[in-house]
């Protein structure tokens, strides 16, 4: 039996973080989270690239751009979509939580997805830094964790084989 696992080390990763700006103060807070997760975990702050978008819905488009460029070990996508009286909401965090899967199923990359969907804005603050914890901060553990696994599984080291593309 073979068991493999992956553990979040950050050493020598190159990660891609996108960040909506829509509820921006509960994003900003989610990106505060992730930033420290991927510091507290290695990767240096000059190995970690951020782009912000308007909202969730403009999240897949760019981290499909980042993906493509085969740059980055793991992307992270963070978000807050809160629930109103209209089907926007359904619409725009189905479209982001498809979106962001489709990026990762198609080009092999840990796309850590932390758009947050909750029926309210007190629920997106408490998820992005209260005493339960910061979910920006978990989407960093579980790119990290999810690009080393990959490196484990058959089929090949993605930072080994970005260095050696560029050699």
């Amino acid at each position: 039996m073979t068991v493999a696992r992956g553990a979040p080390e950050g050493a020598g990763r190159r990660v891609g973080v996108v960040v909506a700006r829509f509820h921006e103060h509960v994003t900003a807070k989610l990106l505060e989270g992730a930033l420290g997760g991927l510091r507290a975990r290695g990767v240096a702050d000059d190995a970690i690239d951020i782009a912000w978008v308007p909202g969730a819905f403009e999240i897949p488009l760019v981290v499909r751009r980042l993906a493509s460029t085969g740059d980055y070990d793991a992307l992270i996508c963070l978000g807050a979509v809160v629930r109103g009286e209209t089907a926007h909401f359904d619409l725009v965090a189905g479209e982001a939580a498809r979106g962001i899967a489709d990026v990762s199923r198609s080009t092999g990359i840990p796309v850590a997805f932390e758009v947050l969907a909750t029926e309210s804005l007190a629920d997106a603050e408490a998820r992005a830094g209260s005493p339960h914890g910061n979910r920006g901060w978990d989407a960093a553990e579980a790119a990290l964790e999810m690009a080393d696994l990959l490196d484990r599984l058959p089929g090949g080291n993605r930072r080994e084989q970005r260095e050696g593309s560029t050699r």
